[in-house]
Order: structure tokens, then sequence, then C-alpha cells
């Protein structure tokens, strides 16, 4: 009953914006008919998914990987953190400021803040060599493995998480289409619906919560890796200014060199990834 409440209500909302859009302003050119020279900004939430992946740990004494580990992201849902400064990045949160250099292109740079976790409750494959000294914490999983399951439900072997988070730092080149008249709508400087596709590249820089083989665990931020992603949405632009940017949004991310512990010991692996991002921003000329 509830959700059908808020379909309907959406429903009316739309309608009513649609129908008051309708309206001819007499003005020789609408603020919303050109976007070349404006600046934009818009913050949001994110729900990702991930493939699975290879795990692979090097250190001292140790060389193994864990086969098509399972993963997933860690949703707060809607929660007042999202705007609550010093709360920002406890939420899978996404932030993008940009220029419009023609009034259909524009450039921009930009942070994904998703969260990875591996999946704790899983039984992996594993391949390669454990050989710590016995007086050290988890020389208990010595030995050589050969495409050999281990159950990774208590942690004691592995917990590998990048929850401060996945942060995808980004430069993305988007191209706008004016969608309105599909839609009847004529004035566009009370609302106005844009088609928008983007490609866009970057860097990793996680905080990673790892530990290997009950071994201290590095826990600051470290450029690990780079990533491609191409996104796809819908913006939703009203009273000139203001707007919803709703997106789907996906890539490839491979992480060369993930900090693990203090010392030298590091992770790879590489995944594919997507999601669903909505976001709230403001499109002004300065």
């Amino acid at each position: 009953m509830k959700t059908n409440f808020l379909y309907v209500s959406f429903l009316v909302l739309f309608l009513s914006i649609n129908t008051f859009a309708q309206e001819n302003i007499p003005t020789t050119e609408r603020y919303t008919a050109h976007n070349k020279g404006k600046f934009f900004g818009h913050m949001g939430g994110n729900r990702t998914y991930y493939t699975t992946s290879d795990l692979h740990f090097e250190g001292e004494g140790y060389n193994f990987t864990v086969e098509n580990a399972q993963s997933h992201d860690l949703p707060k849902g809607w929660n007042i953190d999202y705007i609550t400064p010093g709360k920002l990045t406890t939420s899978q949160t996404n932030w993008k400021v940009g220029y419009f250099f023609h009034d259909k292109f524009n450039v921009s740079i930009g942070i994904d803040h998703m969260k990875y976790v591996m999946t704790q409750n899983q039984t992996a494959m594993i391949n390669g060599t454990i050989n710590l000294p016995l007086t050290e914490a988890g020389s208990q999983f010595n030995g050589t493995y050969n495409n050999e399951p281990i159950d990774l439900t208590d942690g004691k072997f592995l917990k590998f998480e990048h929850t401060n988070g996945l942060n995808y730092v980004f430069t993305e080149a988007a191209y706008y289409t004016d969608i309105s008249s599909i839609f009847g709508i004529t004035n566009t400087d009370i609302f106005q619906l844009n088609f928008t596709q983007g490609l866009g590249m970057g860097l990793l820089v996680p905080r990673t919560d790892a530990t290997v083989l009950q071994k201290p665990r590095h826990d600051e931020f470290h450029i690990s890796g780079y990533g491609f992603s191409a996104d796809a949405g819908l913006n939703f632009t009203f009273f000139k200014h203001f707007y919803i940017l709703t997106e789907l949004k996906g890539g490839y991310i491979n992480m060369t060199d993930v900090r693990t512990t203090y010392t030298d010991d590091h992770a790879q692996h590489h995944f594919w990834h997507g999601g669903t991002i909505v976001s709230f921003g403001g499109i002004f000329r300065l």
C-alpha cells in the first residue's frame, strides 16, 4: 500500500509539472536552451554489485590466490549521514563537479565512494604456498595448496574489505541530450528532462581493511590501481538550476597494489562492477 501511494504521488507530481511546463513564456530565449559555460555539481548515493575475483596475496612466507571470491557492497539505506559533516563517508556516496564546454558536452571530475566486502560466509578454492615461522600466528595454515577448498567464515584465514572505501577518483566526458519535447514539455525553464551518457577513467585510492593470516592490517589510503567506467542516466532539472540525476553505471577495476600490512605485503585483484546512483545537484552560469 505504501509503495502504491508513492507511485501515485510521483505520477501526480510529474503530471502537474508537465502541465505547468506547457505554458509559453514570452522570452526570446530560455536559460535552459544552452548549457555552454555552465558549471554543475552534485552528490548522492549508490548501490554497487561486483563480479567474483581472484584475490592474490603475496608477502614474506606466503604466496597464494583465493579463486573466484564472492563480494558485496555495504549499504546503509537513506539516512542523515549523507549530509552530516564528518559522517559522509560512512555511507556509499558520490560527488561530481563539472563544466559544459559545449551545449551538449561537459567534462567533470568526481569520486565514487563505493564499499567492497569479501563475503565472509563462503568456501573458496585456494592455490599457492604458505610457509610462515611456526612461532607466528597464521602458521597453522602452512602448506602447499592445489585447488583446495578453505572455509573463510571465521575470518582467521582472511578478512578483506575496501570499506572506507573503494574510492574511484575519476575524470569523465559526458554527452547531454534534451528529450523534454518527447514528453510534450515546452517550457524547459520550469522542467527539463535530459538523457546523459558518460565515459570515465581514473585511479583507485582505497582504505583497505585486510587481515591476512592474522597479520596486523594496513589501514591507510593508498593508490592501488586504475579503472574505467561508463554511465547513462536521466537528468530531471527543475526551475533552471536544480536537478535530480538517476544513473546506471558500470566499469572495470584493476587493483595491482593493495596494501595489506605495514611491510611489503600486498594483494592484487581485478573485477567488473555495476550499479545505480541517485544524486541531487545544481547547475549555474558563473
